[in-house]
């Protein structure tokens, strides 16, 4: 099983999908990485060279930030939002949707207004004695 970047690629994906295991790699950057280093986007990862592995963790590790410090980014990011007073970061810290969406229908299970559906009311007939 390749390892990059401190996480196991699962082998009997085609390396275009496996790399969106990294967090911060989706489909349009595993391709761009996948074109760059020459390795075709059909092959399996588990059926990877030393070699190609070698180039995929040169090229992710040099150009892209990803896993650990793609994280500790968005973290700092929320966090001078909620800091500064900014809209954004108070919707971040009472834990509401950010971008404008509305909530007076959805979002019930964010705002802990969860309620359970009940039946359609009809009983099953009683048993003729």
């Amino acid at each position: 099983m390749p390892r990059i970047v401190g996480i196991n690629i699962p082998e009997k994906k085609h390396i275009e999908v496996a790399l969106t295991y990294i967090y911060g790699i989706g489909r349009s950057l595993s391709r761009d990485i996948l074109k760059l280093t020459n390795i075709p986007f059909n092959k399996n990862a588990g059926s990877l060279t030393a070699e190609e592995v070698s180039r995929l963790k040169e090229v992710i590790e040099k150009k892209h930030k990803t896993e650990g410090d793609l994280r500790r980014q968005i973290m700092l990011n929320v966090k001078r939002l909620k800091d500064i007073g900014a809209w954004r970061g108070i919707r971040h810290a009472k834990k509401l949707p950010v971008r404008g969406q509305q909530t007076k229908t959805n979002t019930r299970t964010v705002r802990g207004n969860v309620r359970k559906t009940v039946g359609s009311g009809r009983k099953t007939a009683a048993q003729v004695t």
